[in-house]
């Protein structure tokens, strides 16, 4: 005991005296509920509040209080006291009852609470003897189990609901000695483990265990040695504690656990917030001596001389002695804040270290002394151990604090330490990974690094940032660790990153692209062809085709040909790593059009392969050649003998060069073709962009084509125009100038003028081209005169014949005309003649039979001016006009009315005028209908109006 290191972690709050009010000698005692109840001597039971203040007293017996105890789950008092009876006997003892809440009735002096119930503890089956110990357990309210220790090692139990007085007794022996001394029962505690409830008794020579959840309870001894005095107690973990002379010993089910050798007679025992408290006197001093003992941390807390003890307990968060004077004394426990100050000053850290943790502070608390410990450790340069100190910090305290100390060269292996704690606590920001790893660079430190970086288990992907470690392996050299790093953490773009940057092993890294799967190789290509393609162009086509076909991932998909191409990436996707590679392109593009003929993106595939095709040299220069010299030459194209006859090399490529421009073109005319089949209104290319793509590289072939896809007839005659081939030209006209065949006659007209603005002689040209026109009848003589007479090399026998011709033929229409006019000038006279005679002169019916049903004409009749008579009955209700001529007559009618019907859209009328090849015969003939010739506001006014507007169109 006197080695043990003393400490004041409590300090005394307040002391003073039992009231006045508490006039007997104190007995027992009993806490709970916030207040202490007294038993004294002459029967009364006082209550005392906080800081020991009198609240009330009653009188629980008439002559003593033995022992008493509140309960916990409810507010009664159970109390064992001797009461008088008659002179001529004994005191009897009781056992009583209240009810703290309930009160009697008003009329008394005093409060007293309402006694519930009375029982006689001793009977025949349990005769009296004198009560050592006492104790109450509340089973299950309102059950109860009262358990009374006697002199002569018996145990009187009373079980069940005693406020109604529905028990049951039965007794328990311990020890049947013959000597009371050595029997009698000096401690009784109860240990509850679940549903299971367990009785410790102990006499003088024993200590014993009832099982009380048995039928009928049993016994069994833990230990030969007991103890005399009523100095027992329970620890918060149900371990029974005995005190003896020699030590103080602990108590489980299965026999004794640990003993402390505390010497000196032990008065009192208890137990408090993990401490053990203990009055004894010391038999050098002849004092009474309190302590409080922490049993962990192997400490006094408290150590104090006091007077003799008569009572000991705990309420209100203190420890509370009662001497036997009635004077009293409030001991409280400091706070933990001031125990480590304590501490701190005398440099007791491991000391501190013991008190948070078995006092189960918060992990705060704990974090703060052990980082006062590690700096305390650190000022004495103990830096290994300051650094197991901090190690325990980590999660609490800031971990810049610590790096900060041990950035100390010298100091490194204590800095790696703790960054490799904060990495497997998965507290490691991306600054502590890369501290981390310059640290095992900077030892070269490979074994660690390996465990670091290439742990199996797979812990590593969630102990640092990838990215970060990446880096720094980078930055130091450590190529495959980064490697590792990267292919662990799925980082595939960091992977290849240095394959191809900082080791240039390409061949590996197509392999590597080739495991990916679809969309992570493609996204992979997509970032690194450019290399890729740079030095393997033949490998990296291959990937690209596995990656943009089905060829090789179809059967292991098992789905549709059509869905799965739908999810394949487009070539179009990977344009940009080719952009100074346009051969592999080229070979790229040819591949894939040749395998898959219903790409979505074939528009834009085949727009890229035209610019190829059609491009004049695709061996410009890339702009990754780095190996230039300061005079713009590639040290490896010097001069050599094997190159000496440099004119015959250059010649020689000039020859292949142009082969494969021919080749090319050879390769864009056919697909211009192939891409638009006649089936297909618009190709699969950008019309536009090919016809752009023709005109910049002079492709004349390509772009006749297209203009004759698209019926712009007269560009294709433009481009034979632009060259000055006539033959071509004429050749053809007679192809697409045919309008029986969908063709576009005016395109002779466009090629007579050409001919007729050339500047050279052309007869023989001219010739052929007046041949169709005269054929078709395109243009008129006139016109033809008029476009030639611009060509001075032109002379008047090219048209001479042409002219004979058509003037013979118009002399033959002008006759034509002259006869039909006298046939309709005769026919008139004769009309007007027949009107005139209607007018003026009768009509004389003469015919005999009816023109409708041919059988004798008799009354009534109906005749008509045209000389047709018929049975009225034969004409029924229609006796206005005659069956026989109306048909006729409603045709004149419907003539007349679409003409005037047309008379009235102006619109039409302008139309034929411009769209006519002679817009004077279409004026005319409106003339000859009559239409425009009339004098009325109609139609004449609308065409008058419209006629200012159009004038240019005639």
């Amino acid at each position: 005991m006197y080695q043990w290191r003393k400490f004041e972690f409590f300090e005394e709050k307040f002391s003073g005296k039992v009231a006045d009010d508490v006039t007997g000698k104190i007995q027992c005692c009993s806490s709970g509920k916030g207040r202490i109840v007294l038993g004294c001597d002459d029967g009364t039971a006082s209550l005392l509040d906080r800081g020991l203040k009198f609240n009330y007293g009653f009188q629980a017996h008439s002559s003593s209080v033995l022992f008493l105890q509140q309960l916990k789950q409810r507010n009664f008092l159970v109390t064992v006291g001797e009461d008088e009876q008659i002179a001529s006997q004994p005191p009897a003892v009781c056992l009583k009852i209240f009810d703290l809440d309930k009160m009697e009735p008003e009329g008394t002096s005093t409060s007293i609470p309402d006694c519930i119930q009375i029982l006689r503890i001793f009977t025949n089956q349990f005769p009296e003897a004198k009560i050592t110990s006492f104790l109450v357990l509340e089973e299950a309210p309102p059950l109860l189990l009262i358990v009374i220790g006697l002199e002569n090692g018996s145990i009187y139990c009373i079980q069940g609901d005693i406020a109604r007085e529905r028990i049951k007794r039965f007794k328990l022996q311990v020890d049947n000695h013959s000597d009371k001394s050595q029997s009698s029962i000096t401690g009784l505690g109860f240990r509850v483990d679940g549903q299971v409830l367990q009785l410790f008794a102990v006499t003088p020579n024993t200590v014993n265990l009832f099982n009380m959840h048995t039928q009928t309870p049993t016994r069994q001894t833990l230990d030969q040695i007991g103890s005399s005095v009523t100095s027992v107690g329970m620890t918060d973990r149900s371990e029974f504690i005995i005190g003896r002379p020699e030590a103080i010993y602990f108590y489980e089910v299965d026999g004794r656990g640990p003993c402390w050798a505390f010497e000196g007679e032990k008065k009192f025992l208890g137990w408090f917030r993990g401490y053990l408290l203990c009055v004894f006197a010391d038999q050098r001093t002849g004092m009474n001596t309190f302590n409080v003992y922490d049993l962990k941390n192997r400490l006094i807390a408290h150590s104090i001389v006091v007077k003799e003890v008569s009572q000991m307990l705990c309420e209100w968060g203190n420890i509370i002695l009662i001497l036997e004077d009635k004077s009293t004394l409030c001991i409280g426990e400091k706070d933990m804040e001031s125990k480590l100050d304590m501490l701190f000053k005398k440099n007791l850290y491991t000391v501190a270290i013991n008190l948070v943790q078995s006092q189960q502070a918060d992990a705060a608390a704990t974090a703060e002394v052990l980082r006062k410990y590690g700096d305390h450790l650190y000022g004495k340069q103990d830096f290994d151990e300051a650094m197991a100190q901090y190690i325990h910090t980590i999660g609490h305290l800031e971990p810049s604090y610590v790096i900060q100390k041990f950035l100390d060269a010298q100091r490194i292996h204590n800095l790696t330490n703790y960054l490799e704690k904060l990495h497997e606590k998965g507290l490691a920001s991306k600054d502590h990974t890369t501290l981390l790893l310059n640290c095992y660079t900077k030892l070269k430190d490979v074994e660690k690094l390996n465990e670091f970086i290439k742990s199996e288990d797979g812990v590593g992907e969630q102990k640092f940032d990838v990215e970060t470690a990446i880096r720094v392996c980078r930055a130091s050299n450590y190529h495959e660790h980064a490697m590792s790093v990267a292919k662990k953490a799925g980082r595939h773009e960091w992977y290849l990153k240095i394959l191809l940057e900082d080791l240039g092993r390409y061949e590996e890294a197509l392999q590597y692209i080739s495991s990916l799967e679809l969309s992570q190789a493609g996204v992979t290509v997509k970032e690194y062809g450019k290399i890729l393609i740079e030095h393997k162009p033949a490998e990296t086509v291959d990937i690209l085709m596995r990656l943009c076909t089905e060829e090789s991932e179809l059967p292991k998909k098992g789905a549709s040909s059509g869905a799965f191409i739908s999810m394949l990436p487009s070539p179009i996707d990977f344009l940009n790593i080719f952009v100074h590679y346009p051969h592999a392109l080229l070979e790229f593009l040819e591949k894939y059009t040749s395998k898959v003929k219903d790409s979505s993106a074939q528009v834009e595939i085949h727009n890229t392969l035209l610019e190829l095709y059609l491009s004049h040299d695709l061996d410009f220069p890339s702009i990754s050649q780095s190996n230039i010299d300061e005079g713009g030459n590639d040290p490896a194209l010097r001069p050599s003998k094997a190159v000496s006859n440099g004119k015959m090399i250059s010649d020689k490529k000039d020859v292949n060069d142009e082969k494969g421009h021919q080749e090319r073109r050879r390769k864009g005319l056919t697909l211009l073709k192939s891409a638009w089949p006649s089936e297909l209104e618009q190709p699969l290319y950008d019309v536009d962009l090919a016809i752009i793509l023709c005109e910049m590289n002079d492709f004349k072939e390509g772009l006749l084509f297209l203009y004759e896809k698209m019926k712009l007839y007269k560009e294709v005659i433009a481009c034979y125009m632009q060259v000055h081939d006539h033959e071509g030209l004429i050749a053809c006209c007679k192809r697409l100038g045919d309008s029986g065949k969908g063709g576009d006659p005016s395109l002779w007209a466009d090629l007579l003028k050409y001919f007729g603005e050339l500047g050279e002689d052309c007869s023989k040209e001219v010739k052929e081209i007046l041949t169709y026109i005269e054929r078709d009848d395109i243009l008129p003589p006139i016109v033809v005169l008029q476009t030639l007479a611009k060509n001075p090399c032109l002379s008047l026998s090219v048209i001479k014949d042409y002219i004979a011709r058509k003037l013979e033929h118009e002399s033959q229409l002008i006759e034509e005309d002259r006869r039909a006019m006298e046939k309709y000038q005769e026919e008139s006279s004769t009309m007007r003649k027949e009107i005139q005679d209607l007018r003026t002169n009768a009509r004389i019916f003469q015919l005999s039979k009816c023109t409708a049903c041919t059988f004798t004409l008799d009354l009534p009749a109906v005749h008509f001016m045209c000389m047709h008579s018929f049975h009225q009955r034969c004409l029924g209700d229609n006796e206005k006009e005659c069956p026989e001529c109306a048909p006729e007559y409603r045709a004149v009618l419907e003539t007349k009315r679409s003409l005037e019907q047309s008379s009235k859209n102006p619109d039409q009328f302008f139309q034929l005028v411009k769209s006519s090849k002679d817009g004077f015969s279409v004026i005319a003939d409106y003339f000859g209908k009559g239409i425009i010739s009339k004098t009325s506001n109609g139609p004449t006014e609308a065409l008058r109006s419209n006629s200012a507007s159009s004038a240019n169109d005639f």
